[in-house]
């Protein structure tokens, strides 16, 4: 249940203008949605609020164990996930901004003819980004990030009877530092960030927990075409180191994942949509997740 987590998401907003007048190229700037998790380096600017609902479905259909070996479900158990998150960016200036991320989940599983399910809010992030650089000819637009994981969703007195869906979170406070590029080349714009991750000790049912730290990449693209559709194909990573627990290291407690996630979107002045699918292809501890993901991008 991660990332998507944390996931996790930004939109592209401007004008789509493209004209040669007297051998005078403008700036060619389309909207969009951006990609589902890749961040996009143009900010929202001075004064601007907006706000992106994201409708996630993920389905399990196995997991990954500590050598990446892949594992199918038993036969009859399943897992599966609503999410609902919302995004929201507001401009203090032209070069900085605040941004939320909150997440309301729904689990749902069934383990040997068992069935359980489980609401609740999951954990939150706020972000402060600063454009260190707009594009140019040569260089890509360059932004820094400095976030913070908020212990919003439950994370220890696990029901037994809710055979682990009742758990949305970790309980620690991670602070985390990245930058983010994004380049034009019409018809394509290029996005690609990373961010790396340090969480705080917590205890866990009365046991003082350690996470290891963890590192995001990501590299998504957008090709635009007429009638204000674009098509969209993000690449996702994600590492973390062993967990400690009273100090000790768990061994074989590493998690990564690799994801794809191709998508079709369609923009106009006024809304900005996606619709996209998401599949975990390898990965370490982790589960295998199919997903499929609808937002749209609202500015006031």
């Amino acid at each position: 249940m991660r990332r998507i987590l944390y996931l996790y998401m930004f939109l592209f907003s401007g004008r789509i203008i493209f004209a040669d007048t007297g051998g005078v190229k403008e700036e060619w700037n389309p909207v969009s949605a951006g990609p589902v998790t890749t961040w996009t380096a143009p900010l929202c600017g001075r004064d601007a609020f907006v706000m992106q609902p994201f409708f996630v479905y993920n389905r399990t259909r196995g997991t990954f164990d500590s050598n990446g070996r892949f594992d199918s479900l038993p036969s009859g158990d399943k897992k599966y996930q609503y999410q609902q998150q919302v995004f929201m960016q507001y401009g203090l200036t032209e070069r900085l901004e605040i941004d939320g991320q909150f997440v309301y989940l729904e689990n749902f599983t069934r383990q040997q003819g068992k069935k359980a399910s489980s609401s609740g809010f999951g954990d939150s992030l706020l972000f402060l980004r600063y454009c260190v650089a707009e594009e140019d000819d040569l260089l890509p637009h360059i932004t820094g990030l400095f976030q913070v994981k908020l212990p919003t969703g439950k994370f220890q007195h696990a029901n037994p009877e809710k055979l682990g869906t009742d758990l949305m979170g970790s309980g620690s406070v991670d602070s985390g530092y990245g930058v983010i590029l994004t380049k034009k080349l019409k018809p394509f714009i290029l996005h690609l960030d990373a961010v790396y991750s340090f969480p705080n000790k917590v205890r866990v049912d009365g046991v003082e927990t350690e996470y290891g730290d963890y590192f995001n990449y990501d590299f998504g693209f957008e090709y635009f075409m007429s009638g204000g559709f674009n098509f969209m194909l993000e690449f996702n990573g994600f590492l973390q180191k062993d967990t400690r627990q009273n100090g000790e290291k768990v061994h074989n407690s590493d998690v990564s994942s690799f994801a794809v996630s191709p998508g079709i979107g369609w923009s106009n002045d006024t809304i900005q949509t996606l619709l996209a699918y998401q599949r975990t292809l390898a990965g370490v501890n982790t589960d295998a997740i199919d997903g499929v993901v609808l937002t749209f991008v609202y500015t006031f």
